[in-house]
């Protein structure tokens, strides 16, 4: 299949950056699911073959590491299990052999992350995958899941972190520093997140460099 007829969702337009100079076809959900089911389906109605949910993700599993790229198996979602494509995720570095939780918010503390970790076992959360798998399923094209692990099961996200997404997938810096200003003590979690999270995209750019 050319790259051009496989279609990436990201959340954020950063993550769609990473993509680039690719042939890859790309659409940015804004980090909502109601956003990711938008852009599956523009990208479908554009000429795409195949999907590809893509970008950061939060880790469930304790142990897993800011940067740790992930090729999940499925896609579970409360009682439905989406099953990846073989051939895509041996594209996308080969799969890693756990599944990937859909949320539809932020897991913002270590607690919720064990909780979700309890149910089902899934590597990680997020936000976009889901919808993507829905698409890809109602419309008979197959699909996979690219994620590189930027938030850790062990971390609790400061308010700020929650608060900074625009709808096109942008930061809202505004927002963030009207939360900064209320809560000071939040700058240190803040500078760490942001560490990881450029450990994240790096570790995505290095893999989509090796995509052939």
């Amino acid at each position: 299949m050319k790259h051009s007829k496989i279609g990436f969702v990201t959340g954020l337009a950063a993550e769609a950056r990473l993509l680039r100079r690719t042939e890859f076809a790309v659409a940015v959900g804004g980090g909502t699911p109601e956003g990711a089911w938008h852009a599956a389906e523009s990208l479908i109605e554009g000429g795409a073959l195949a999907l590809v949910s893509f970008g950061l993700a939060g880790g469930l599993r304790p142990g897993l590491l800011p940067g740790t790229v992930l090729v999940p198996s499925a896609v579970f979602e409360s009682k439905q299990t989406y099953t990846c494509d073989n051939w895509l995720m041996e594209l996308l570095g080969g799969g890693t052999g756990r599944p990937i939780l859909a949320g539809y918010r932020i897991a913002a503390t270590a607690g919720d992350k064990a909780l979700l970790y309890r149910r089902g076992r899934a590597d990680a959360i997020d936000l976009e995958s889901g919808a993507v798998a829905r698409v890809a399923t109602a419309r008979g094209v197959p699909f996979a899941v690219l994620r590189a692990v930027a938030d850790p099961a062990e971390r609790n996200l400061p308010p700020a972190a929650l608060a900074g997404l625009k709808e096109d997938g942008g930061i809202d810096l505004p927002r963030i520093l009207l939360s900064v200003l209320g809560q000071p003590g939040q700058i240190a979690a803040l500078l760490e997140i942001g560490r990881d999270a450029a450990r994240a995209r790096r570790a995505l750019a290095a893999r989509v460099k090796r995509i052939k």
